[in-house]
């Protein structure tokens, strides 16, 4: 029997997070529905980003809710010491959730050069 030349390919496991979240609305014109992370999440993404130099300390993130997959970006609060996630709509609606719900997340975080699926 012969085998094929091995090759060894190395790939740098990007970090993962499972955590629950209650979908809340902000108060304003504008509509947009958010995740506010756990606190141990939010320590530990901003450990292990490089957030400071990327637009408003955004972090790429894909995310999965309900069985549901997309990749956006997370922004730092401030105010609440964590990470806000936007949940859009089209997501919401594959999902059936809305504002108040609590749903299960998992978000993984992507390299920079990673390629985007908006979808």
């Amino acid at each position: 029997m012969a085998f094929g030349k091995a090759t060894c390919h190395t790939r740098r496991v990007a970090p993962s997070y499972s955590f629950h979240a209650e979908l809340w609305l902000y108060p304003g014109e504008a509509g947009w529905h958010f995740l506010t992370l756990p606190p141990d999440v939010a320590d530990d993404i901003a450990e292990q980003s490089e957030a400071g130099n990327k637009a408003f300390g955004s972090v790429k993130v894909a995310v999965e809710i309900g069985g549901h997959r997309w990749e956006t970006s997370i922004f730092p609060d401030n105010k609440m010491g964590s990470y806000l996630l936007p949940v859009k709509n089209a997501v919401r609606d594959k999902a059936r959730i809305r504002a108040g719900d609590a749903v299960d997340v998992r978000l993984e975080l992507q390299p920079d050069d990673a390629p985007r699926d908006k979808s």
